[in-house]
């Protein structure tokens, strides 16, 4: 009688297996169909985005860019760029050289000591 039933037992795990590896191969299948359509959709945007550089780099040409300006200056005003419009370093204001002094000893806790404290003179 237990020899029966753990034959049994046994039909029904090797049964309970096969199911388990039959759902697990379809998932993996559906998983690498997934994986395939993501890459090939990651290819698709790349390409789409080398397009849209080489797009950006045609309309953002210079020689184009000047020629809008003039066409458009009474609406917008735009002047062509000039060294003179820029500033030079001796323009700009430096703060005074003695702002920042330390005096005597400062704790890293960031509580000012003494010297005494220290042992130092």
């Amino acid at each position: 009688m237990i020899r029966t039933l753990m034959l049994v037992l046994s039909f029904l795990a090797v049964l309970a297996l096969g199911f388990w590896a039959y759902r697990e191969n379809y998932a993996t299948q559906h998983a690498l169909r997934e994986v395939e359509a993501l890459n090939r959709e990651i290819a698709r945007l790349r390409e789409t985005l080398s397009v849209q550089r080489a797009e950006w780099a045609y309309l953002n040409r210079p020689d184009r860019l000047r020629e809008l300006a003039t066409i458009n200056f009474e609406r917008l005003g735009l002047l062509p760029l000039d060294a003179s419009q820029f500033g030079s370093a001796a323009e700009v204001s430096m703060p005074p050289a003695d702002v920042f002094t330390l005096d005597g000893l400062v704790d890293t806790a960031g509580l000012p000591s003494t010297a005494d404290e220290e042992g130092y003179p």
